[in-house]
């Protein structure tokens, strides 16, 4: 977080979490983001990723290895960004002001950043652009058939590798069409940075330009590009990844709590009163995400293999 700039409700927060209820870092267990607890394995780096200025090769590389495994259509472009939500900030000035419609509730990093840029910002009906998080945080809802009708559509698939056959990358290759996704969620490596926007070639031109060159770090092109050629790794994590999100229902539910929705990298129940359980929950060192728009949604990630002992023992 920038210092200075305004606080949205996010996961994460662990540091307040521990000046409420004690500890220290390594007794929590944050479950309050969608971040992959076993990450993808990082071997050694070339130690001219860290010490050079990154080459055209390089960028090429990833961006080779991200259209083989988004099977990024012809006529749409690749772009590294220093993670999804510097190119969610910066997708705004593409285009207008004019009226953004974000169906809600969804992430809010979309609409303040559409706000910030001056557009008037919608739940529903027309626009001049549109907005869909696919799979929706915090739901899990998925957007069959997306509106692509207006100048600008921003398609979100931050958590969508988890779903890949759910994918609308084939709509890429429209014109004004937009789709982000994150490299931290599903890899676990958030704090990497690395994102991706794929799409209409003139707005990713231009946003090319907003974020300037060598916009991505020398480790991150050389991490990025292995991972997404590891189809491998993909494909043992996400039937690992569904597995744990069904124990997870299974553990939950048994404690009254109802499923609503998710991804299998979060959950998202109903429970009777979400402030208490999220008490309880960090009175036993783990962390949950509750929203200011719910008093009954409690939302939690998974937990690594040797955390289920805790999670079990704080409900």
């Amino acid at each position: 977080m920038t210092t200075g700039a305004k606080q949205r409700d996010h996961g994460g927060g662990l540091d307040a979490a521990m000046a409420r209820f004690g500890g220290v870092r390594g007794d929590w267990l944050d479950l309050s983001t969608g971040i992959n607890p076993q990450p993808y394995p990082v071997d050694p780096i070339a130690s001219n990723a860290w010490t050079a200025l990154p080459d055209t090769r390089a960028f090429d590389r990833l961006e080779a290895a991200a259209r083989t495994f988004w099977s990024v259509p012809k006529g749409a472009v690749v772009l590294a960004a220093p993670g999804a939500s510097s190119l969610i900030a910066r997708i705004p000035a593409l285009h207008g002001p004019g009226r953004a419609v974000i169906p809600g509730p969804t992430y809010n990093e979309h609409a303040a950043a559409f706000r910030a840029q001056g557009w008037q910002v919608a739940d529903s009906g027309t626009g001049d652009a549109r907005v869909i998080v696919h799979p929706n945080n915090p739901d899990g809802h998925l957007w069959h058939a997306p509106e692509l009708d207006q100048p600008l559509t921003v398609i979100d698939e931050s958590f969508c590798d988890v779903v890949p056959k759910a994918s609308h990358m084939q709509a890429a290759s429209r014109p004004g069409v937009l789709i982000l996704k994150s490299f931290g969620k599903f890899w676990g490596l958030a704090g990497l940075r690395l994102g991706f926007v794929i799409g209409d070639p003139a707005l990713v031109a231009r946003m090319g330009e907003a974020l300037g060159p060598w916009q991505t770090s020398g480790p991150a092109l050389e991490i990025g590009a292995r991972a997404l050629s590891d189809h491998r790794w993909a494909d043992h994590t996400s039937a690992r990844l569904a597995d744990d999100a069904a124990r997870l229902d299974r553990l939950m539910t048994n404690k009254g709590a109802a499923l609503v929705g998710g991804t299998s990298l979060f959950r998202l129940y109903k429970v009777d009163d979400a402030a208490v359980w999220q008490e309880r929950l960090a009175k036993g060192h783990v962390w949950s995400r509750i929203f200011p728009y719910s008093q009954r949604w409690l939302r939690l990630g998974l937990p690594p293999e040797t955390g289920w002992t805790q999670l079990e023992a704080a409900l």
